[in-house]
């Protein structure tokens, strides 16, 4: 119950902060932002646009696989441009052999006092991370982060190198009776039907980054499907059926 209590206020306090933004971009004619946003808040951003019928946005992260993103809100007369966010990119290089992880550069950035929400994707490996974060703290990131657990690392600033993001997933394959929720569910984690509708109606599953507690809700094709605990999946293909009449069903869980 305090999760979901917590999460409300969150998203209730998003929602006013998105809805601020569009009434600004309204009144000022010039774009604002809000951000970053992990993929539950982009969700939750998106209802808010839909309902205030705002057609001129873009959510923006510094680059295009980018899974924590910037809201930004344009007058009707600017179409939306990656190069306005405020959104700068760093390097920070460090020996190909150290094993420095998205979590060990978190808690570097974290430990020099600003909050998660300043800081967007972290994208590690061969010698090489790229933080993307809030323009104005940015120099003060690049000046103040020289280490990292007990690695040094040397900071490049503004960082303009392209950045590319392969996913990887493992892939599952089962039949299901019907597209709903809780057979899915039960085909993803591998558990009986009943401990899946636990799951669902104990608030630990989302679809599409918005949480669903209703164990009969349809599936469909490119959905994703996140499971606290247990991972993020997203439905591949649904179908066709088999010749008993059962949907073939294929998952990528992402690893």
């Amino acid at each position: 119950m305090g999760f979901t209590s917590d999460r409300s206020e969150e998203d209730a306090l998003l929602r006013a902060r998105v809805e601020d933004a569009c009434d600004l971009c309204d009144m000022r004619s010039c774009p604002r932002f809000v951000g970053f946003l992990d993929e539950h808040r982009q969700a939750v951003a998106r209802a808010v646009l839909h309902e205030k019928g705002m057609c001129t946005y873009l959510f923006f992260g510094g680059y295009e696989e980018a899974e924590r993103t910037v809201l930004g809100v344009f007058p009707d007369f600017l179409p939306p441009d990656p190069a306005l966010f405020p959104v700068s990119a760093i390097g920070f290089r460090y020996r190909q052999s150290a094993d420095l992880s998205h979590r060990d550069f978190l808690g570097a950035l974290l430990a020099t006092g600003i909050k998660r929400e300043k800081i967007g994707d972290i994208v590690c490996g061969n010698g090489l991370a790229v933080v993307f974060a809030d323009e104005e703290l940015a120099p003060f990131l690049a000046q103040s982060v020289n280490k990292v657990g007990a690695e040094g690392v040397r900071a490049e600033y503004p960082f303009t190198e392209p950045v590319t993001v392969k996913r990887e997933f493992r892939e599952y394959r089962d039949t299901v009776a019907s597209p709903r929720l809780d057979a899915v569910v039960k085909a993803a984690l591998r558990v009986s039907r009943e401990e899946a509708a636990r799951q669902i109606t104990a608030g630990l599953v989302s679809c599409n980054h918005m949480p669903c507690e209703a164990v009969a809700h349809t599936v469909k094709e490119g959905d994703i499907l996140s499971v606290r605990g247990a991972g993020r999946f997203r439905v591949a293909a649904l179908g066709p059926l088999t010749h008993k009449g059962r949907l073939i069903l294929l998952l990528h869980k992402y690893i």
